[in-house]
C-alpha cells in the first residue's frame, strides 16, 4: 500500500502553492480548473517519485474550520522529511524569519523523532522531520 496524495482545501490557492514550492522544494503541475463547479487545484510533488503528493484545492462554499487545526478530531498534521537535523533547524529558522508561526521548537520527541512543528499560511500544522 502507498498513500498517493493528501488533499487540502485552501482559501488562497496561489499562496499555498508558493509556500510548499518555496520551503519544501516541491514542483507543481499546471492549474486544473473546472469552471462549472468553480473548482481549482494543483498537485505538488517532491523529487522522490515514491513520495505522496499534496493536492491543494479551492472552491466556493467549503465550510470554514474555526478550530485550532492540529487539535481537532481527524487529521492532525502532515509530516515532511527534510533529511537531516541541520535541515530541520535551518528550515524552522527560515520559516520563523519569514513570519510563519512555529508551534514546536526543534527537539527529540518521546518516540525518538527529531522534529519541529509549524503552520502553513492557512494554519495547517506541519511536522518538519529528519
Amino acid at each position: 500500500m502507498k498513500i498517493e496524495h493528501i488533499a487540502i482545501w485552501c482559501h488562497n490557492l496561489e499562496e499555498m502553492r508558493h509556500f510548499y514550492m518555496t520551503y519544501f522544494s516541491m514542483t507543481s503541475n499546471e492549474k486544473y480548473i473546472n469552471p462549472r463547479k468553480g473548482f481549482s487545484s494543483y498537485f505538488l510533488k517532491s523529487g522522490d517519485q515514491s513520495a505522496a503528493r499534496i493536492e491543494l484545492m479551492e472552491m466556493p462554499g467549503i465550510t470554514e474550520n474555526s478550530g485550532i487545526r492540529g487539535r481537532l478530531m481527524g487529521y492532525a498534521h502532515i509530516a515532511i522529511s527534510v533529511g537531516s537535523k541541520e535541515a530541520v533547524d535551518h528550515l524552522t529558522e527560515k520559516l520563523r524569519a519569514d513570519g510563519y508561526r512555529i508551534t514546536g521548537e526543534p527537539r527529540v520527541t518521546g518516540d525518538g523523532y527529531y522534529e519541529s512543528t509549524a503552520e502553513d499560511p492557512e494554519g495547517n500544522w506541519l511536522e518538519i522531520t529528519i
